[in-house]
């Protein structure tokens, strides 16, 4: 196998592997970047990403998926 595959192939392992904060609660950084955030967002947009970055989504993806779910 070529060792390129083979980094392609595990990234898409650690990727599928996401898991979200043990104790159900977003980081400080997260919480403050998520305050700001919301100043530009509704809180539809913001509820998806809490919920995705919970799952262990990063920050960058889930702002993505909710513009493309539920807009701004």
């Amino acid at each position: 196998m070529d060792p390129k595959e083979m980094i392609d192939g595990m990234k898409r392992d650690v990727q599928s592997q996401a898991v979200g904060p043990k104790d159900g609660k977003l980081t400080k950084r997260q919480e403050q970047t998520m305050k700001k955030h919301s100043q530009h967002h509704s809180s539809e947009h913001m509820d998806f990403m809490r919920k995705l970055m919970l799952d262990g989504v990063s920050f960058s993806e889930a702002h993505s998926r909710a513009q493309k779910k539920v807009g701004k």
